[in-house]
């Protein structure tokens, strides 16, 4: 079956190749006028054999002369947006608008727009910034924050734009390669996913965010428990600027998953540290510990197994109480996680139930709010870092979650399109036809390493020198200059609010602090009132 798939994504080159060769022998027989149709599918023939060679176009390698079929569609997209706009009910225009702009700025063309903005500006939820009459130039647009607490002896200094999760596995080889070989010309970092560490990683060469999920790869004993010594050994690498433990992702919080047996090759068992022929059960929950005090010492372990290197967590909100549960147990223990990554449910996911990826979790920008505002109350905010994720692919999008809290941001929609995903929502088929999302040797072929590499280099510099341009525009120095009231937000009765009055940030301390009192402080009090550092059970009521 694999190997008829094979063929068949070739069958239109073979058939012009046997059309000119049946020409060519019809013209010596029946006469030249012959030739005509023997130059028209020589040429597609040639063009074929070049498809399959050139290094920019992975549709094109592995649809040979088929694939210009979409480029020709694509041609004459603008006479017949308009129709698709209205009609097209399966795509939303955000993935339309967001895969242009990417692809723009990944290739170096002009991402400039005629005739404005093809947002709906009435429609509730529009956002936009507030620019100043006094505009700033900023010149340096490598924007970097500093992540490492007082018990941190390695911070990182990393950029404000970086790779979001994406594991080798879900992702192919050439993809998990172009995307490290992008970071490290950028000079940004490419977080690991789940899946480990694996050597496309490491030829990359670039910075790495080594993520630790319930199933423990790349760290892991045979039963699937933590195993501190292969830990250490991994953590150990150059390459390994920070550890980040996965709670839950927010396309699908909350849910394990399995990779079955007949899907995994030499190479992820290499990378995952798991046996071959046997099923890969990624827990829903971590063994390595079950309550807030468990999880916190857990943090202090990864730390010292590191070597001082900062130490995070990643989740998408779901019980608010249980994440002021954590916040009480760093209060209670003295254990400062170094950063917090919020992602939102409305990030990507390659294979999920679809009631978890609509229904289950919080959405990125009410989810960041919240945890910015509870480590204020708290009195820990100067000391951990927020990165936040989902759906974060352009300049505004950054500025936003900085408004609202965020020191970075992580892509992973961004980053793949850069590297050629055309959203063929073909992830858990194993036939992503531009070789992103497969492990088919033949399809990951067509992603060239060296071409799309560049792209992804390219695409974070001109998203973050559209960043600098936006924050001049506002009048700031530095996009982490951007606040809430820097941000309106169109409600849904056509009233348009600052962001700070949908977002507000509430004051320093004041979890701790029962002087001061209104109806938003008393919401977080009460949450606050019940969570318990020593167990994230719900307390009776």
């Amino acid at each position: 079956m694999h190997a008829l798939e094979q063929m068949l994504r070739f069958t239109t080159l073979a058939v012009v190749a046997l059309m000119t060769l049946l020409c060519l022998v019809a013209a010596a027989i029946w006469g030249p006028w012959l030739l005509i149709p023997f130059v028209a599918f020589g040429a597609l023939t040639l063009l074929g054999v070049h498809d399959l060679r050139q290094p920019d176009h992975s549709i094109l390698r592995n649809y040979p002369v088929l694939g210009h079929m979409r480029f020709l569609f694509e041609g004459i997209r603008p006479e017949i947006r308009q129709y698709l706009i209205e009609s097209d009910q399966d795509e939303e225009p955000f993935s339309r608008d967001a895969r242009s702009l990417v692809y723009q700025r990944a290739k170096g063309q002009e991402d400039k727009r005629p005739f404005g903005t093809r947002m709906r500006v009435y429609d509730a939820g529009y956002a936009w910034v507030t620019h100043s009459v006094c505009p700033i130039h900023i010149e340096d647009t490598d924007f970097r924050v500093m992540i490492g607490g007082p018990a941190c002896t390695q911070p990182y200094n990393a950029s404000i734009y970086n790779i979001s999760a994406m594991s080798f596995g879900s992702l192919s080889g050439n993809a998990i390669e172009a995307l490290n070989k992008g970071a490290k010309m950028g000079g940004f970092a490419h977080d690991t996913g789940e899946g480990s560490v694996s050597r496309y990683h490491k030829t990359g060469g670039g910075d790495l965010i080594f993520q630790v999920a319930s199933g423990y790869f790349g760290c892991r004993n045979g039963d699937g428990t933590f195993n501190p010594d292969k830990f250490r050994e991994t953590a150990s690498l150059d390459q390994i600027k920070m550890i980040e433990i996965k709670l839950s992702q927010g396309a699908n919080p909350g849910h394990g998953g399995m990779l079955p047996a007949s899907k995994i090759s030499e190479e992820i068992a290499e990378a995952r540290g798991i046996p071959m022929g046997v099923d890969c059960v990624s827990p829903a929950a971590h063994s390595a510990f079950s309550t807030p005090l468990e999880m916190m010492a857990f943090i202090a372990k990864l730390r010292e197994l590191s070597g001082g290197k900062p130490v995070g967590f990643k989740l998408c909100i779901g019980h608010r109480r249980e994440f002021m549960c954590m916040v009480k147990a760093m209060l209670e223990t003295g254990v400062v996680p170094d950063f917090i990554v919020v992602d939102g449910t409305e990030g990507g996911t390659g294979a999920a139930p679809v009631e978890f990826t609509n229904h289950v979790g919080m959405p990125m920008v009410e989810g960041l709010a919240f945890v910015h505002n509870t480590l204020r109350g708290a009195g820990l905010r100067d000391q951990i870092k927020i990165g936040a994720a989902g759906k974060i692919v352009s300049a505004f999008d950054v500025a936003r979650a900085l408004a609202l809290g965020a020191d970075w941001c992580n892509s992973a929609r961004g980053f793949m399109f850069a590297i050629g995903c055309i959203q063929a929502q073909a992830c858990h088929t194993n036939h992503c036809p531009v070789g992103v999302a497969t492990q088919d040797p033949v399809r990951a072929r067509a992603l060239d390493v060296g071409s799309k590499s560049h792209r992804v280099a390219r695409y974070h510099r001109n998203t973050l020198k559209a960043l600098g341009e936006m924050t001049g525009a506002a009048g700031l120095g530095q996009p982490g200059d951007f606040m809430p009231q820097h941000m309106m937000l169109r409600l849904g009765d056509k009233k348009m609010v600052e962001a700070s009055d949908a977002f507000t940030y509430l004051p320093e301390g004041f979890l701790l602090n029962t002087e001061e009192e209104s109806a938003v402080l008393s919401d977080y009090r009460n949450r606050w009132n019940r969570a318990d550092e020593k167990s994230f059970a719900p307390p009776p009521f």
